[in-house]
């Protein structure tokens, strides 16, 4: 082995002389002894020394613990060659020949070649362990040279580097796998741009959905994509700047193939940064959307198409709507007029009379439901959630529905709601909706049976998929005795034309009324269901949200109480009806005939009757809406601007029933608005209630 001298020189690559270890007498020898043991005996690195012929001389305890070979079995026996992994001495041999153009041949020569000539040589290696395994590391390797500049061996300081080469292993396995990843996806294109836009890779879906192979495109500025209109106005490079300041751009777009073709792209164009925030480079992802475009299109088309038809069925629908309504105005009307006429009509006459009306009020319904229904269909129906009592809608229910049940000999019975009680529903819906259960439950049940109305909280704690709370609910439940349903009648139920519980029933069945319930219910928020059993009866419920009670001012019902009729003890007062139906003016004449406190004028049309409200001054105005010429609406509005007229309150009288035309009426300044055919009562009461107003605004200008 080397023994300490008193000048022993290392040389770098460089040629620089460094690790001098000079020792100046004795106390610089012992000093140069210790500082050389030090280092030697270092257990972090393999330090091996050879002669000049390559045996090794020194054997450090790092190398010994590195590759499990003792000095003893190294020193003056073996070559740092023997430890190396021959495949690699091989390749080391190969490429130094290649690099300095020089053949040399596997061997010690080939791991000290540069060293010996004064070149930087630190490379990796594998060596072999005494137990057969291979040990990554990196080899530094100094030539050794005395006084006289004569190398007189090499120092190969070695380090394990099985994590490095891990974790490059691990890196290098990692990109292979991206780029197995990325090549192997074939329905986007995926594409990597420098900071300047132009392309650095190309997969196989870039090549099927572009056209180009890699060879051909890459080094291109990704611009030849966008059409010549999207290059003139510069949103290559817009797309760019977005992503790199926001770090992300999504657009979609024309884009060019290698054809010329073009192709509807989903484009994400992502900024690649390294870790001190400098831009590196672009990711770009495209997709090709045009057939989904297509299809989108021709689902909207469909849609369109779809809509326009419902819409069309339901103007169908309203203006036949109209034409029946305005016949069944003359037969209702007049039916009515015989049955409360004087003389009486006779038995005979009396019941032919009660079955005219019968059909007629059926018929009237039938034609409302349809309307309904295509209006639900056509999404043109009117509705509006708002916080409402139920009593008060109850209350109007049952006043409506108790004739029909004594009728009936049918026992109903309705439950003590709370005033303050409010649910979050349309309140003309929600009467619609309580109507058709009760009148079913009347008419689908036993003589002498009876019909029970409950109401209560339903408290919920349930919670949706998405997390969400379920609103608590008012359930209000209607149990009749009637014959009941059977389990495939249920299925049936709820579908339009359906007639569940003719087999049962003397009363016509059209099957469209709980269609339209249980449309309602839902649009509301709600939920409708049914228990039956047959031979015992059905409950049918509805639950509705229940809402917070508003703030009411409490006379406000007593406010808008209709006022008692007046007296006879004054002068006739007039009502101008404006009518082009000659049966429907014959109707209201004969109404009127019977109140001696009232006179009737009439016009056939809109501008004899601004004509004859201007001259003649009524204290009321019946107006129909659809007129020849003028409409009801315009010949209004006329009115309403003029200052001899604006304070007479105009009634509208008209077929058009549906909830929108009821609301534009109003909206456009009606007083009140009433629909064919004709309910009497109903008509009284607007005209008494008309007739205060006209009072009042009288008192009021005087």
């Amino acid at each position: 082995m080397f023994e300490t001298t008193s000048h022993v020189t290392g040389e770098n690559p460089a040629g620089k002389t460094d690790g001098i270890i000079e020792a100046r007498g004795p106390d610089g020898l012992l000093k140069a002894a210790a500082l050389q043991s030090a280092i030697l005996n270092s257990a972090s690195f393999a330090i091996i020394a050879t002669d000049d012929q390559g045996i090794i001389q020194l054997f450090n305890i790092g190398a010994e613990r590195m590759l499990g070979y003792a000095a003893d079995e190294m020193v003056n026996q073996r070559t740092p060659a023997h430890i190396s992994d021959p495949l690699d001495v091989i390749a080391r041999a190969v490429v130094l020949s290649r690099e300095l153009g020089t053949s040399i041949p596997p061997g010690f020569e080939t791991l000290v070649f540069k060293a010996a000539r004064g070149i930087e040589d630190i490379y990796e290696m594998s060596f072999i362990r005494k137990d057969g395994s291979r040990l990554p590391v990196l080899v530094s390797v100094t030539a050794l040279r005395d006084a006289d500049d004569a190398i007189i061996g090499y120092l190969l300081v070695t380090t394990d580097n099985s994590a490095r080469k891990q974790v490059e292993e691990q890196l290098r396995w990692s990109e292979e796998s991206f780029r197995l990843m990325v090549e192997s996806v074939v329905d986007h294109a995926l594409v990597m741009l420098d900071p300047e836009g132009c392309v650095l890779s190309w997969n196989a879906g870039a090549r099927r959905l572009k056209g180009y192979i890699a060879e051909e495109i890459v080094g291109q500025h990704f611009s030849r994509f966008y059409p010549p209109e999207d290059i003139d106005r510069g949103t290559p490079q817009q797309d760019l700047d977005l992503a790199t300041a926001t770090g992300r751009s999504e657009s979609q777009g024309w884009r060019m193939r290698k054809d010329g073709s073009t192709f509807w792209a989903s484009v994400i164009l992502t900024a690649i940064r390294d870790p001190a925030g400098n831009l590196r480079g672009f990711a770009k992802l495209i997709k090709d959307m045009t057939e989904i475009r297509q299809v989108d299109a021709e689902m909207a088309n469909a849609r369109s198409m779809a809509e326009n038809a419902a819409i069309a069925n339901a103007d169908f629908l309203s203006d036949m709507g109209h034409e029946l309504r305005t016949s069944l105005n003359a037969m209702l009307g007049f039916a009515q007029l015989m049955e409360s006429d004087s003389p009486p009509p006779t038995p005979a006459q009396k019941e032919n009379i009660a079955k005219i009306l019968q059909a007629g009020w059926y018929l009237l319904e039938l034609i409302n439901e349809i309307l309904d229904l295509a209006m639900l269909d056509s999404g043109r129906l009117a509705w509006s959630l708002e916080p409402m009592s139920l009593a008060d809608v109850m209350l109007e229910c049952r006043s409506a529905v108790e004739p029909q049940a004594q009728k009936s000999g049918i026992r109903i019975s309705f439950p003590e709601i709370d005033r303050h009680c409010f649910i979050k529903a349309d309140r003309t819906r929600v009467k619609q909706v309580l109507s058709n259960l009760l009148s079913n439950a009347i008419k689908y049940n036993q003589v002498g049976g009876s019909v029970l109305v409950e109401c209560g909280e339903r408290a919920s704690q349930r919670q949706t998929e998405c997390g969400e709370s379920v609103p608590q609910r008012l359930r209000v439940s209607v149990t009749d005795t009637g014959p009941g349903l059977s389990p495939e009648q249920l299925e049936q139920l709820f579908r339009p034309f359906s007639r569940v519980g003719q087999e049962t029933s003397a009363e016509t069945v059209a099957g469209i009324g709980l269609v339209v319930t249980k449309r309602l219910v839902e649009l509301m928020g709600g939920a409708i269901g049914v228990e039956s059993t047959v031979g015992e009866g059905s409950v049918f419920w509805i639950e509705l949200v229940l809402a917070a009670a508003p703030q009411l001012v409490e006379d406000e019902a007593e406010a808008a109480l209709p006022a008692p009729p007046p007296g006879t003890g004054i002068a006739p007062r007039t009502l101008l009806y404006v009518e082009d139906n000659p049966a429907n003016l014959q109707l209201v004449e004969q109404i009127i005939a019977r109140r001696p406190d009232m006179c009737l004028l009439s016009a056939r049309t809109g501008a004899l009757g601004i004509e004859l409200a201007r001259s003649s001054r009524p204290d009321v105005i019946l107006m129909d809406i659809n007129l020849p010429g003028m409409s009801g609406i315009k010949a209004m509005q006329i009115l309403r601007a003029d200052t001899a007229t604006a304070h007479i309150p105009i009634v509208a009288l008209s077929a058009n029933a549906l909830p929108r035309d009821i609301e534009r009426g109003l909206e456009a300044g009606f007083f009140r608005y009433l629909t064919k055919p004709i309910k009497v009562n109903e008509f009284m009461d607007t005209l008494d209630v008309a007739l205060k107003f006209a009072e009042q605004e009288a008192g009021e200008r005087e």
